[in-house]
C-alpha cells in the first residue's frame, strides 16, 4: 500500500514489477465490475456471487488488500532493518490510514454532503483499517512465523465467533438459526447496533445493505489477515532465496491456500460479504497465484526487457498501479458527477442524468445488454485512465 500511495521509482526503498503490475490489473478490474452502465445486465463473473459463493468479481478487493501487505514489507523493511525509528514509523501509518479513511468519508459524502447519511464503512475504510492493523504489526513483529501465528488466530477466531457466539435475540448458528443466515449472524448485528449507537449519539450513520454492510466491522479481523498473508508474502519475496525458487514457492503456496480454502468451506461457506475465513484463503490461493505467474514472467524472465509486446501489454497496468488509491478515487467521482449532473428529461419526465444519455445514446441504442453494460464500463475505465496517465507522464506519484 505504501507503494501504491506514496512511491516514486527513484525515492521507493525496493519495487517489484510483479506487484506493481497486479495491483494494476486489480484496480482496473474494480472500476469495470463497479462501473458496468446497465446494473440489470452483465455476464454473471463480473458480479458478486448473491451470498455463500464466489466468481471473479468477488476476487478482486480482498487481491487489493493482499498486495497492501505485500507493499508494507516492500516500503518498510529496509527502513526498519536500518535502525529506523519505530514511533517515527508506527505515527506515519496511523496518519496514513486516517488519511486514506478520511477521504473514504469524503467521497461517500460528496456531492450533497448531508452528514446525516454518512457510511462509516466501505472500501476505502476497510483498507485504511487493515494497513493501520497490518503495519503497526509488521513494525512491532517482523517474523514470519509470529505472524503466521496471528493470521490463523484471526482467522480460526472468526469462525469461532461466527460459528458458536449466539445472536442476541436469534439463537446459536447451526441450531437455532442456519449459519450465515443473511441477517441473523454476529456480524449484521454488531453493525445494526453501532449504526443505532451512532444516529443516536451523532445523528448520522447508515448500512449499505440497510441491516447489513460488506465492509462490516467484525468482519474487518478477517480483512486483516488478508492483508497479514500479504505481507508474509513480501518477507518471502525479499528473502535471499532464489528468484526461481522464489516463483516456484509463491504457487506451491497458492495451491495449498486454495485447497484448504476447499477443505474449509463445507464448514464455513465462501462469502464476501462476510469476509469468511474460508473466502481469505480462496482469495489469497489465487492472488499468489497470479503474483506467482507475473513474477516469473516479469522478476524472473525479464520478458519486458525481451519482448516490446509484453512491454506494451503491461504499461497500462503499470500506470494504473503506480496511482491505485488516484486511480480508484477518480472513479468514484466521475460516475457520481455522471449520476448527480442532469442534462433534460426522459419521455416519462424523469431528470435525465449523463450517465444516462451516454449510454442510451452511445452503447445502448439498440437496446441494452450484457455486451452494451460492459462495453460502457470498459470506456469507463478508459476515461479513468487517462489523469493518471497524466500523472505518469509528469512523474507524480500521489502521496496520501
Amino acid at each position: 500500500m505504501m507503494n501504491t500511495m506514496s512511491s516514486t521509482a527513484t525515492t521507493a526503498p525496493q519495487r517489484v514489477l510483479s506487484v506493481d503490475i497486479l495491483r494494476g490489473l486489480t484496480i482496473a478490474l474494480m472500476i469495470v465490475v463497479n462501473d458496468a452502465g446497465d446494473g440489470r445486465h452483465y455476464w454473471w463473473p463480473l458480479e458478486h456471487a448473491e451470498w455463500n459463493g464466489w466468481t471473479l468479481t468477488d476476487l478482486v478487493f480482498p487481491t487489493f488488500l493482499f498486495l497492501v501487505g505485500c507493499s508494507i514489507v516492500f516500503s518498510m523493511a529496509g527502513r526498519l532493518g536500518r535502525g529506523a525509528d519505530r514511533p517515527q514509523l508506527a505515527l506515519h501509518v496511523i496518519r496514513r490510514s486516517a488519511i486514506i479513511i478520511l477521504l473514504g468519508w469524503f467521497l461517500t459524502l460528496m456531492p450533497y454532503f448531508h452528514l446525516t447519511t454518512l457510511r462509516f464503512y466501505g472500501v476505502l475504510v476497510r483498507i485504511g483499517l487493515c494497513y493501520l492493523c497490518a503495519g503497526l504489526l509488521f513494525i512491532r513483529v517482523q517474523r514470519p512465523r509470529t505472524l503466521a501465528v496471528i493470521t490463523a488466530a484471526l482467522l480460526v477466531g472468526y469462525w469461532i465467533l461466527m460459528r458458536f457466539v449466539p445472536v442476541p435475540g436469534a439463537g446459536i448458528p447451526t441450531h437455532q438459526i442456519p449459519l450465515l443466515d443473511h441477517d441473523q449472524n454476529l456480524v449484521a448485528w454488531l453493525d445494526r447496533h453501532v449504526v443505532v449507537f451512532t444516529q443516536h449519539w451523532f445523528h448520522t450513520g447508515r448500512l449499505y445493505e440497510k441491516v447489513r454492510d460488506p465492509e462490516g466491522l467484525l468482519s474487518t479481523l478477517p480483512a486483516v489477515a488478508t492483508a497479514l498473508l500479504g505481507v508474509l508474502t513480501g518477507l518471502y519475496m525479499r528473502s535471499a532465496q532464489a528468484a526461481r525458487t522464489k516463483a516456484i514457492g509463491l504457487f506451491a503456496s497458492g495451491l495449498a491456500l486454495l485447497v484448504a480454502g476447499y477443505l474449509w468451506s463445507p464448514w464455513f461457506p465462501f462469502n464476501k460479504k462476510l469476509w469468511t475465513s474460508s473466502y481469505v484463503l480462496l482469495c489469497a490461493g489465487w492472488a499468489l497465484l497470479a503474483l506467482g505467474a507475473l513474477y516469473w514472467l516479469l522478476d524472473v524472465r525479464q520478458a519486458h526487457l525481451k519482448s516490446k509486446l509484453v512491454a506494451a501489454l503491461i504499461w497500462p497496468w503499470q500506470v494504473f498501479g503506480s496511482n491505485a488509491i488516484a486511480a480508484y478515487t477518480v472513479s468514484v467521482i466521475f460516475i457520481k458527477a455522471m449520476i448527480d449532473i442532469h442534462i433534460g428529461t426522459t419521455p416519462s419526465g424523469k431528470p435525465l442524468s449523463v450517465l444516462g444519455w451516454v449510454y442510451n445514446n452511445i452503447f445502448a441504442r439498440n437496446g441494452s445488454t450484457a455486451l452494451t453494460s460492459h462495453g460502457f464500463a470498459l470506456a469507463f475505465t478508459f476515461l479513468c485512465f487517462l489523469p493518471i496517465w497524466l500523472l505518469w507522464r509528469k512523474r507524480i506519484f500521489l502521496k496520501i
